[in-house]
């Protein structure tokens, strides 16, 4: 096994253009799928901050599928099913409070791989909106930010995804968004369609976990864990069932959980992303499996959502790759911390 944490000797640096040459030529035999990103880190922040054309390219592409997930937002907000009642057409328009909040809680999630169900769904919540309008539409808005951000990422070169042969990063999203699947599954169907467990005490659960997984990270910030892929499959599980039951958890999990596998924090953060919009697809279809059984979704919110998260998909996969890894090892973890403490504030006044 390689020492996966050890950065490329400054010897054996090479040329943008020859490394990628010998990426696409496949001299490599084994790939992890971060060298790459290893590789960029040992340049300087301003070589880091140079745009290419192939990088303005792909963030066109970017905007464009966002920008069609809108259209097609644009018109679930108008009702067209007799199971999501919203609003009529001709009373249809953008609530850009929410889409203010959606562009910074999409940010800090693009960057620090968590925050935007974990955060924005009890605001939402303080805001009165109801958990039927907020859950459906993140899982929706979640899937588009986070494929799209997968694809931005390795485009910037935070990450490389690689299927023949086939790389550490692609084996880590097949691990963390199956598991995640089914645990996302079983949650919503036995939390919301069983058990009906109260939603104070589903918030308390994900408000210690994640204040418990981001004090321990924080604790081992400056120690170089052993690669581990195997820990995935608990900490996707997890994650999937968080998400399942309360929209958001699910990134400080996978996220916090891959540190502690060893997996560099840049290129955790792009495997974060894929894999909670792999898991937000499943979850989507589970909701509209739901919706013949008597459950009611409303899609008001989601419109607002995906504009706010259009240029951060774009900007937070650009300030991972140039600020370094040290920082991103003690800020996602400190993030955690924080979200978990904001969460259990506001949660207090309804535990008694």
């Amino acid at each position: 096994m390689h020492n996966t944490n050890q950065y490329i000797p400054k010897k054996q640096l090479l040329s943008h253009e020859h490394l990628n040459n010998i990426t696409e030529n496949k001299v490599f035999n084994k790939k992890m799928g971060w060298e790459i990103a290893q590789y960029q880190e040992q340049q300087s922040i301003k070589h880091r901050m140079r745009f290419k054309a192939k990088e303005l390219k792909a963030s066109l592409w970017a905007l464009a599928v966002l920008s069609i997930v809108f259209g097609l937002s644009c018109w679930l907000a108008t009702t067209p099913f007799n199971s999501t009642p919203g609003i009529v057409s001709n009373q249809w328009n953008i609530i850009w409070s929410v889409t203010l909040l959606a562009m910074i809680f999409e940010f800090l999630d693009s960057a620090a791989g968590m925050g935007y169900g974990t955060a924005f769904t009890p605001l939402l919540l303080i805001f009165g909106y109801e958990p039927l309008q907020i859950i459906p539409a993140i899982m929706i808005q979640q899937a588009s930010a986070g494929l799209t951000s997968a694809y931005i990422h390795k485009e910037y070169g935070n990450v490389e995804w690689h299927i023949h042969p086939i790389s550490e990063t692609v084996k880590l999203w097949l691990i963390i968004a199956s598991m995640g699947i089914l645990a996302g599954v079983f949650s919503i169907t036995s939390v919301y369609g069983l058990l009906h467990v109260a939603q104070v005490w589903i918030k308390l659960y994900v408000v210690v976990l994640l204040l418990a997984m981001g004090i321990i990270s924080l604790i081992n910030a400056k120690k170089v864990p052993t690669y581990h892929p195997k820990r995935m499959f608990f900490f996707g599980a997890l994650a999937g069932f968080n998400k399942g039951i309360g929209g958001g958890g699910y990134g400080p999990v996978v996220t916090i959980g891959g540190l502690f596998s060893g997996v560099p924090a840049k290129t955790m953060m792009a495997i974060t992303a894929f894999a909670e919009g792999t898991v937000c697809i499943a979850s989507i279809i589970t909701w509209f499996c739901l919706l013949n059984h008597g459950v009611v979704i409303n899609f008001i919110l989601l419109p607002s959502m995906i504009l706010g998260s259009i240029f951060a998909v774009i900007a937070a996969p650009y300030a991972i790759r140039v600020f370094p890894e040290k920082m991103w090892k003690k800020l996602v973890p400190l993030y955690c911390c924080i979200l978990a403490i904001l969460c259990l504030w506001k949660l207090i006044p309804s535990l008694f």
